[in-house]
């Protein structure tokens, strides 16, 4: 049996969440469980939840948790407390994976000295692929760690992101504290530097689909620069709290 746990946080997700739901029922094998975490939403998120739960086989242990407290490192390690597969999975809710992902992170992790992986995010929508931003966002994984911490680079040091699908082992997350609930955002490449004394951060060469929705508000001119800014911020070492003030939330 697979020992993949998926952990979704939401947050007013209802228009993107059943169908990254419907692909999890795809899976072959199947994960573990799969755990939705609210944080409060608004909309019909928990029910669409509901709804697409009754849809997975019976052996699979799926959950509905409501957190207490809204942000995503918050819901994120609630879901990982709850979760009982050997591997966490982090999935965005408007991410959508292969149905052979969970094959994918259990070949991955069987190499011992890799403790962290993620996916190459494809950025698209429905009448478009944002080819441009894909493509410096997989570059960002590399150049990013080599540019500001070189040294750690040569350990094996990559720079993953939510949209690309995060995974670990359960003992080596909790190891490390798992994600910073301090930070409102980049709490994924913190916890890359992290866990790279547990093994290598690595980005396999394989595709998820994430939607573009942010990029469609912004424009792409505009989110490459936000995104740039934010992370150079961030490299030289910015306080988070305040590059969220650049990273809105949006739906």
């Amino acid at each position: 049996m697979s020992q993949v746990s998926i952990v979704i946080p939401t947050l007013n997700e209802a228009v993107s969440l059943g169908r990254t739901l419907r692909q999890l029922t795809l899976l072959n094998p199947p994960a573990k469980e799969v755990i939705v975490v609210d944080g409060g939403s608004e909309d019909e998120t928990v029910a669409v939840a509901k709804q697409w739960f009754g849809s997975f086989n019976q052996s699979l242990s799926v959950q509905v948790l409501s957190s207490e407290q809204r942000g995503r490192s918050i819901q994120m390690n609630y879901g990982a407390s709850a979760a009982t597969g050997e591997i966490l999975c982090f999935l965005h809710a408007d991410t959508w994976v292969p149905d052979d992902l969970i094959t994918v992170i259990e070949q991955t992790l069987a190499e011992p000295t890799i403790a962290c992986g993620g996916f190459i995010s494809l950025m698209s929508g429905s009448q478009t692929t944002r080819w441009g931003i894909s493509v410096h966002n997989y570059l960002k994984t590399y150049y990013a760690p080599l540019l500001f911490k070189p040294h750690l680079f040569f350990r094996g040091l990559r720079l993953l992101f939510g949209d690309q699908v995060m995974f670990c082992r359960r003992t080596n997350f909790w190891d490390c504290d798992g994600f910073n609930e301090a930070l409102p955002i980049m709490e994924d490449g913190d916890l890359c530097l992290r866990l790279l004394k547990k093994g290598r951060i690595y980005q396999v060469n394989r595709i998820v689909h994430s939607s573009d929705r942010r990029v469609a508000k912004w424009g792409s001119c505009k989110a490459t620069a936000i995104y740039l800014y934010i992370g150079f911020l961030w490299g030289i070492g910015v306080d988070a709290n305040y590059l969220k003030q650049f990273y809105q939330d949006i739906r």
